[in-house]
């Protein structure tokens, strides 16, 4: 007598997973998404309004700027520092008084971006609080009671 053997398709071999938020972000197309999606919304949301502000008319060299920091800020290829140099990011924002109030727009854009654009949800928790810790770092406008990270301010 013989015996029967029941063939069962082999379970799916484990696909590596993407070890830098740049790799589950989606490479370079999802950081052109978020960059694109975040001034997008800067320029046709109002309560943005104060923020776009302080930023050129033309945002086209400013998305390509943090399209490029944010590549090599997320684990994917430096792309800022070859054509700009150390990012420097207090130093080069310092022309701009930024506050908590400047601090929270800019989150509150980032944190409707993070929201809207597809990513897993711990990817979005993951960079909600490296954007909330960076954002906060900038602060350099004196305020009272409120002083902000480091010691270069406006008065």
């Amino acid at each position: 007598m013989s015996e029967t053997i029941a063939i069962t398709p082999a379970a799916p071999v484990p696909q590596p997973v993407s070890s830098t938020p740049y790799q589950r972000l989606g490479g370079a197309e999802g950081v052109r998404r978020l960059v694109d999606h975040f001034y997008d919304l800067m320029d046709l949301e109002s309560q943005y309004a104060d923020l776009r502000a302080m930023h050129p008319t033309n945002s086209e060299e400013t998305r390509e700027k943090l399209y490029l920091f944010l590549s090599g800020w997320l684990g994917g290829p430096d792309l800022y520092s070859p054509q700009y140099g150390h990012p420097r990011l207090r130093m080069r924002h310092f022309p701009y008084a930024i506050g908590t109030k400047e601090r929270d727009e800019w989150m509150a854009c980032m944190v409707q971006t993070l929201n809207e654009v597809e990513m897993d949800d711990t990817l979005r928790r993951q960079l909600h609080e490296a954007f909330a810790g960076t954002a906060d770092w900038m602060r350099n406008k004196a305020e009272p009671g409120n002083m902000p990270v480091g010691n270069v301010v406006h008065g």
